[in-house]
């Protein structure tokens, strides 16, 4: 009778253990293709080509977005010439001269920045 339960629990830990090492490894038994063949089989991109009417939609559209983007900048660039040719020649060399200032002060700062990073690169190299 000892026999038979010692038999019966050694076989029920065997049981249990066989299926917690079964759970160890769920990955690889979720993909048998990767266990068989070393990678899985399902991994090739699948191209597809777009319709010749959707390809020139695309490249319309972007030739439409380019030629806004160069008309704004060029309607910009128009704004502040007439802009600074209304004011009188008093401001307009005020203007002038507040503009080269400011470039002057955003070299220095930009001169600065660089350093200061040059700096902290050579200190967490």
């Amino acid at each position: 009778m000892s026999f038979r339960r010692l038999l019966m629990i050694f076989l029920i830990m065997s049981c249990t253990i066989s299926v917690s090492e079964a759970q160890r490894y769920k990955r690889s038994i979720r993909n048998p293709e990767r266990e068989l063949f070393g990678k899985s089989l399902n991994t090739k991109r699948v191209k597809y080509r777009e319709s010749p009417s959707v390809v020139r939609a695309k490249k319309k559209q972007a030739a439409n977005q380019e030629k806004l983007k160069r008309d704004y900048a060029e309607y910009v660039k128009n704004e502040r010439k007439r802009a600074e040719e209304i004011q009188s020649p008093e401001v307009r060399e005020r203007m002038t001269a507040n503009r080269k200032e400011s470039e002057l002060k955003y070299k220095e700062k930009k001169k600065k920045r660089t350093a200061d990073g040059k700096r902290t690169g050579r200190k967490f190299r």
